[in-house]
């Protein structure tokens, strides 16, 4: 793969390995094991295997390193590992690197599957956790602190967008050598500079725009050649999380039309953005590429567009959120995002049930709040849609 090829076209032919066939679509080798000529081969590839030899599909396989080459040249990561799911790679990523005793400062926004492996499961073998408001830097520089080993982010936090300054609060953690780990789902790999901007391993769920036909689960983690073989990989391959061949076709598929897909669903979701704009049935809309949102100009520098998700929250609250989303036509109910298809969840009762009511009070997740992901179909028909469901929720 030629250095000078830009992003489109390495999203098309970045990482592909052809067989004996060269065929022109990648081949997907379903297979668990390899073949060895000889007993010494065998024993040789078990203590360092090459650079395109396998051993098994749990340790890797043709097809997923095709998908993890050509993710890691679009995200500028030296390496990436790909994994059965995005949760998957959240909890590999922070638990391979982590043991009793160690300090992880988080963001307190966080999806809610996020918040349990924090809250829960790192607690449960000693890891102590600080939480933080993710968009003030005065709680990051007061939390983090020397022998802090990790701080975890979503740079635009589930499901209310406030979007956190990656270099800051990268900056406050190297300074005492710790590492940042973002989840980087909703600034999506189209719009992401994460690494340049300081973070040190950034995760994907790939369930979302990277497939983003609503197929598949799966997931990546990035980061230096170090972490991902050094750290990560000897843990995924041990707890089996690795990603299936079938799977990482499918997001190698998804992959060549990302950029054309995501850029489309950014600008329609900006044109509802702006025309739900102080529609009096709406005690705010929330989009990171509106100028309204207040860490607007970050985003501009940090991502250069908003993203293909917004969240409105409704006056009547949740009585009114659900009437608006029961009479939704072209707009479905569920809990994914990312997808062809645009999608309304109401956080409160779904991704964010498990949290106490001060607690989404707290990070502002109201009962009327309800998380908007914009699709590909045409925007003058979502506009009416949402419109039609505005006038029935009152």
């Amino acid at each position: 793969m030629s250095e000078s090829w830009n992003k489109r076209t390495r999203l098309v032919h970045g990482g592909t390995r052809r067989s004996q066939y060269n065929e022109v679509s990648e081949a997907i080798f379903l297979t668990q094991g390899f073949v060895y000529d000889s007993a010494e081969s065998a024993a040789a590839r078990f203590i360092k295997a090459g650079d395109d030899e396998f051993i098994y599909a749990r340790y890797g396989n043709p097809t997923v390193a095709m998908f993890e080459e050509r993710i890691a040249s679009l995200e500028g990561a030296e390496d990436a590992f790909a994994t059965a799911s995005g949760m998957a790679a959240v909890s590999g990523a922070l638990t391979s690197m982590l043991r009793a005793g160690d300090h992880v400062v988080s963001a307190r926004a966080l999806f809610g599957s996020c918040l349990y492996v924090l809250e829960e499961i790192l607690t449960r073998f000693g890891v102590e956790v600080s939480f933080v408001d993710g968009t003030d830097l005065d709680q990051w520089r007061a939390a983090i602190r020397p022998g802090t080993r990790a701080v975890f982010f979503e740079t635009i936090a589930n499901p209310t967008l406030d979007v956190v300054d990656i270099r800051a609060v990268a900056g406050l953690a190297h300074a005492v050598g710790a590492v940042v780990i973002v989840d980087n789902v909703f600034a999506t790999p189209v719009f992401s500079n994460a690494i340049g901007q300081g973070a040190d391993v950034v995760v994907y769920s790939a369930t979302k725009h990277i497939d983003g036909q609503g197929r598949t689960l799966g997931g990546v983690v990035l980061g230096s050649r170090d972490y991902i073989r050094g750290t990560l990989e000897p843990y995924m391959k041990h707890t089996g999380g690795s990603m299936s061949p079938f799977t990482a076709w499918v997001m190698l598929k998804g992959l060549e039309t990302i950029d054309l897909r995501v850029r489309a669903q950014s600008e329609s979701a900006l044109a509802i953005a702006e025309a739900l704009q102080g529609d009096p049935r709406l005690a705010r809309v929330i989009y990171p590429g509106h100028a309204s949102h207040p860490q607007h100009d970050l985003v501009r520098a940090q991502m250069g567009q908003g993203g293909t998700v917004l969240a409105l929250d409704l006056k009547g609250g949740q009585e009114a959120a659900f009437r608006f989303l029961n009479a939704l036509e072209i707009v479905l109910i569920s809990n994914n995002l990312g997808d062809a298809k645009s999608i309304a969840t109401h956080p409160a009762t779904t991704t964010h049930q498990r949290l106490p009511a001060e607690q989404k009070a707290a990070l502002g997740i109201t009962p009327g709040l309800v998380r908007l992901s914009v699709g590909l179909e045409d925007v003058g028909d979502l506009l009416a849609d949402l419109g039609r469901a505005l006038d029935v929720a009152g």
